[in-house]
């Protein structure tokens, strides 16, 4: 290795390093704050590292990891994620000093995994990546660990995660049994070549897809997910919600383009059938749904549902175009599900999760600040002109335009209608009188971090959705680097 391909990982590194110092630290001497610091300052310096190695990608730094502006725009959206939830992490847990510093070590030990698997070229990192990232997520659901229901969430992840990976690890033999090869690009070389669709790499591709549908929670595969939200703490289900599931979407995604996995048509109807049923699924059980953390569970999946319509168009429309809509929306995605998520953890303590729907009743006459921003997150998710929920939407509609997936596009508004009802569901008890109304004198003063970490992402929700060209160009630069 030269020293161009180590200092390509520099943000991984930084990373790693600030785990270690996080894990002496707690070694030495307890203390909540002193480790929030030392977490924040390695996600700062691995930001940082970011921009120095954007001007020499992209990089193979290894035979494993490709460093490429797409990989690394993504490790910056996944450590501003991780800093976001580090913020809320920190006002949620701050009164149990002594016992939740371990948490902050594993939240930087998941965002190293979910680095290195936006950043994999190949399946040996990718399920290091993967699995890096899910063992750190088994203990963080089940904080705190003295209650029932976060260990009851973290043991039904652990289960099927376990599930999971057996059928990832099945379908990278397969593929690697045809094939002789773990690299994307060798794959795709290989599908190039086949005069006919090869069944075994079919096979192996379907049990990739069925190992990855269970991390994003996708249906069939979804049952997991509204029990594990409401399990876990608030902080730790926004980070479910976005890294972890985005950080999975965009691997998906890089070894499809790369390995040309769009080829086989049968991959293409599977993903149509699993997109309508997630967008219709999602939608329709959260319209049963009185817990608010449930209801943004059944949301996710609805909303990865719209994210698979771009993936879909893949199939027919340039690869540029689809990494562009997919980018678009998972950012505007991130912002306002840790937004919402956001909203629940100050709401929230580690005793008592502010879950029912009914705490919220009278939340604008109680606290309309924090009301303003939970209306605007829920207002991006139905995808409402002005936010960046509406941009994200529209790219997603424009691409399943392009391909002629008219089918889906029906799903899709047919999704984006009942959305629209629950999100206003909420908008509307919010509004209503305060009378005989839970935490009216809640005190947010000693909370500060965690709203100044709203209004940041308040602030750019309203800029994406109002002048989303600056963030587009970004990533229109991002497509030539995934094919190289």
């Amino acid at each position: 290795m030269n020293s161009n391909q180590l200092a390509a990982l520099a943000p991984i590194i930084a990373l790693a390093s600030a785990a270690i110092a996080v894990m002496l630290a707690i070694a030495v001497k307890r203390n909540f704050v002193l480790t929030s610091s030392i977490t924040a300052f390695g996600i700062i310096m691995s930001l940082l590292a970011v921009g120095i190695v954007w001007q020499e990608s992209p990089v193979q730094a290894t035979s494993l990891i490709r460093v490429d502006s797409y990989a690394l725009f993504y490790i910056s959206l996944l450590l501003l994620a991780g800093l976001a939830v580090l913020g809320f992490c920190y006002d949620y847990f701050k009164d149990n000093e002594g016992e939740n510093e371990e948490l902050l070590l594993l939240l930087l030990t998941a965002l190293l995994g979910a680095s290195v698997l936006v950043a994999s070229s190949h399946f040996a990192a990718f399920f290091l990546g993967l699995e890096t990232l899910s063992i750190s997520l088994f203990v963080m659901i089940g904080y705190p660990l003295k209650q029932t229901r976060p260990l009851e969430a973290a043991i039904k992840y652990l289960i099927l995660s376990g599930v999971s990976s057996a059928l990832l690890l099945m379908g990278m033999a397969l593929i690697y049994a045809q094939s002789g090869e773990l690299s994307f690009s060798g794959i795709g070389r290989f599908i190039a070549i086949q005069p006919a669709m090869n069944a075994l790499v079919l096979t192996g591709v379907i049990l990739i897809v069925a190992a990855l549908g269970f991390k994003l929670s996708l249906v069939p595969f979804h049952l997991w997910t509204p029990d594990v939200y409401q399990g876990a703490p608030a902080p730790v289900t926004a980070f479910i919600a976005t890294v972890s599931k985005g950080a999975v979407f965009v691997v998906l995604l890089r070894y499809f383009v790369s390995a040309h996995g769009f080829a086989y048509a049968p991959l293409v109807t599977i993903f149509s059938v699993v997109a309508v049923l997630s967008i219709l699924g999602g939608n329709l059980l959260a319209l049963l749904q009185n817990n608010v953390k449930r209801l943004l569970a059944y949301s996710s999946i609805a909303h990865i549902g719209y994210l698979l319509v771009a993936f879909i168009a893949g199939g027919s429309i340039p690869a540029p175009l689809v990494i562009e809509s997919v980018t678009f929306y998972l950012v505007a995605y991130f912002i306002t599900t840790i937004g919402a998520f956001g909203v629940v953890s100050i709401l929230s303590t580690p005793q008592t999760e502010a879950v029912d729907i009914s705490i919220y009743r009278g939340l604008f006459w109680r606290q309309p600040w924090l009301a303003a921003i939970f209306t605007l997150m829920l207002l991006s998710l139905a995808g409402i002109p002005l936010t960046a929920g509406f941009i994200g939407k529209f790219y997603i509609f424009t691409s399943g335009a392009d391909a002629r997936l008219w089918g889906l596009l029906l799903a899709i508004i047919a999704g984006s209608g009942l959305g629209l009802y629950y999100y206003l569901r909420i908008i509307v008890v919010m509004s209503m009188n305060a009378e005989a109304t839970m935490r009216e004198s809640v005190e947010f003063s000693n909370k500060w971090i965690s709203m100044t970490t709203l209004a940041a992402l308040s602030l750019l929700l309203v800029w994406f959705g109002i002048f989303p060209n600056h963030l587009a160009t970004i990533i229109q630069s991002l497509s030539n680097s995934i094919t190289g």
